[in-house]
């Protein structure tokens, strides 16, 4: 009896039931790239890549109380999650895994992107990078000293027990707002998100950490460039839902009596600003949890749209192949004509840009 007893002591147990899991165990292994691509939305050789980088944070040993679902499947279940916005309960099936498995599998795997990935993804670009992105930009739509796109986009939400009517947008449903600025390329290097659906863009950014150092006039390097007889700072493009600022340049608003030059102006801005709306609905288009309802509670949806920022950049910066069968519905989010401050220095800035640009 007593070698029975001991040999119970030492056995581990595992706390959840062991459940099939044929899918991961015997499928996966055999996927082609396309296949991963499919279904993870990355080639297995960036899959092994995000495994290692998330590895210091995420990596998890058997204890005599519990087998540790191994690294790589934790981080499927995760983007498996992320990449369709399936319930939870579907996620497990397919993995063969409990809900509560799958609800921490998808929180420990944010928490490490927020820790390891998104730092090293998603950088306030420094001097030199600044440079890179402004000279990226001039070469493909003719607009100096531009480094980069802003934008904003609405993600669901099941509505909040708490101050439920914030979170009310004006299309008639719940929401938070994902504030984003992308480069030439479609890569984000600033993100803010968080605050209820029922604010406007401009009010989003002023409450962002951009407008903050913006503001301060330090939030890029002081490199100018004589254009037009203006001296002309590093800048973003807006929509008109945000306000003319000298680092923040938006479009004439058509009254009927736009100017030639103006009209050529606006299409200029419009067809560089197209940059920001392809990385939204990549971003969207990739990690569809974005475009569905998310039940989960408003703290933990942050992270989790934090986190789909970051592995876009991954995945496009890897070279990953984008499936237009991903694209989201078109419906181009109405911008909202609201009269805002115009700065000064924001109208010579733009002034002399569309003369430049009919010169």
């Amino acid at each position: 009896m007593y070698h029975i007893l001991q040999s119970r002591h030492h056995r581990p147990s595992v706390w959840t039931f062991n459940r099939a899991s044929e899918w991961w165990g015997v499928i996966v292994p055999g996927f082609t790239n396309t296949q991963w691509l499919e279904n993870f939305r990355m080639s297995e050789e960036t899959f092994i890549y995000l495994c290692n980088k998330l590895r210091p944070a995420m990596e998890r040993g058997d204890t005599n109380f519990c087998v540790c679902v191994p690294l790589k499947k934790r981080v499927a279940i995760a983007l498996w999650k992320l990449s369709t916005g399936s319930e939870y309960r579907s996620v497990g099936h397919l993995f063969g895994a409990s809900i509560s498995t799958v609800c921490w599998c998808v929180q420990e795997f944010c928490a490490a992107a927020e820790t390891l990935l998104i730092p090293e993804q998603i950088r306030f670009p420094d001097q030199e990078r600044f440079k890179e992105m402004a000279a990226y930009i001039e070469n493909r739509w003719g607009l100096p000293q531009c480094i980069g796109a802003i934008d904003g986009s609405h993600i669901p939400i099941i509505a909040p027990q708490d101050y439920h009517c914030d979170y009310f947008n004006r299309k008639g449903w719940h929401s938070i707002i994902l504030q984003g600025v992308v480069d030439g390329k479609g890569l984000f290097w600033n993100v803010f998100t968080g605050l209820p659906g029922s604010l406007h863009d401009a009010r989003v950014l002023r409450l962002s950490t951009l407008w903050e150092v913006a503001s301060r006039g330090n939030h890029i390097p002081a490199s100018t460039k004589n254009i037009a007889g203006v001296n002309v700072g590093y800048y973003i493009l807006g929509d008109s839902a945000y306000p003319l600022q000298n680092w923040l340049l938006k479009p004439f608003i058509d009254t009927g009596r736009l100017t030639a030059e103006q009209r050529f102006y606006n299409m200029k801005i419009s067809r560089a600003r197209v940059v920001v709306e392809n990385a939204f609905g990549r971003l969207k288009g990739r990690w569809r949890c974005l475009m569905k309802r998310n039940d989960c509670a408003v703290d933990l949806v942050k992270s989790m749209v934090l986190t789909c920022c970051a592995p876009h950049n991954l995945c496009e910066s890897h070279g990953e192949a984008y499936e237009s069968a991903w694209d989201p519905p078109s419906a181009a989010e109405p911008v909202l004509g609201l009269a805002q401050p115009v700065e000064e220095e924001g109208r010579d800035v733009r002034e002399a840009l569309m003369r430049y640009l009919n010169s």
